[in-house]
């Protein structure tokens, strides 16, 4: 449908949105939906909703201007909570990292260049704020450049500390779903340092901190 209305049941539901598969004017895309919260004051719940909107719009069209790729926005009515997104193909990082079948190189090359895409993202002052390997996809395959998803946690001008999440989030995922993990761990931190020669140093302390911080608690 060209106005963007759902044109079939959900393809993912989160804890704060839903996304539905939509025509928009011929083009196929995603509309995320942010879901009204009961226990909340209906007030309340609308304006979180309404600036959540505005949030995520911003800094997905902050991140391209950065040079890292995320979905297009081709509407956004923040009354009804709604985006209309790009929706991009290709496969997760998580279905990389996955595939027993893809070549040890390959997989190098695609972690060190979603290092290299959070590198630039950090340095312009932007974070991710859930950045697991499902919220990273490769419109062109495991060799072209990663697109992040989702960034509706994220913040404009973070702290230490939440440049530090990021960073500990992706290391913990990478440990976690691959079993020669060194290797990419450190590909990733070569890509980031290369995306943000300025800041590297003090955010891997930060997630080192934050890392001895989680496993001592």
């Amino acid at each position: 449908m060209p106005d963007g209305e759902p044109t079939g049941p959900a393809v993912s539901r989160g804890a704060e949105a839903v996304l539905r598969k939509v025509d928009w004017w011929g083009f196929p895309a995603l509309l995320k939906e942010r879901d009204a919260k009961s226990y909340r004051p209906k007030a309340l719940d609308d304006r979180l909703r309404r600036e959540r909107t505005r949030t995520e719009a911003r800094l997905l069209v902050d991140a391209r201007r950065l040079g890292v790729r995320t979905p297009i926005i081709y509407d956004i009515d923040v009354a009804r909570h709604r985006l209309i997104l790009e929706e991009l193909p290709g496969p997760t990082l998580r279905e990389l990292l996955e595939d027993p079948n893809l070549p040890a190189e390959t997989l190098t090359r695609a972690v060190h260049a979603f290092g290299l895409a959070l590198g630039r993202l950090h340095a312009g002052r932007i974070t991710h704020g859930d950045l697991t390997s499902s919220n990273v996809l490769y419109p062109d395959g495991p060799t072209g450049a990663p697109a992040f998803l989702d960034l509706s946690m994220g913040t404009r001008s973070p702290g230490l500390e939440e440049l530090g999440i990021d960073l500990h989030l992706v290391e913990e995922d990478l440990k976690a779903l691959h079993p020669r993990s060194e290797g990419l761990v450190r590909a990733f931190h070569q890509g980031y340092a290369e995306g943000n020669p300025h800041g590297e140093k003090d955010v891997r302390a930060r997630a080192r901190a934050i890392r001895g911080r989680v496993r001592y608690a």
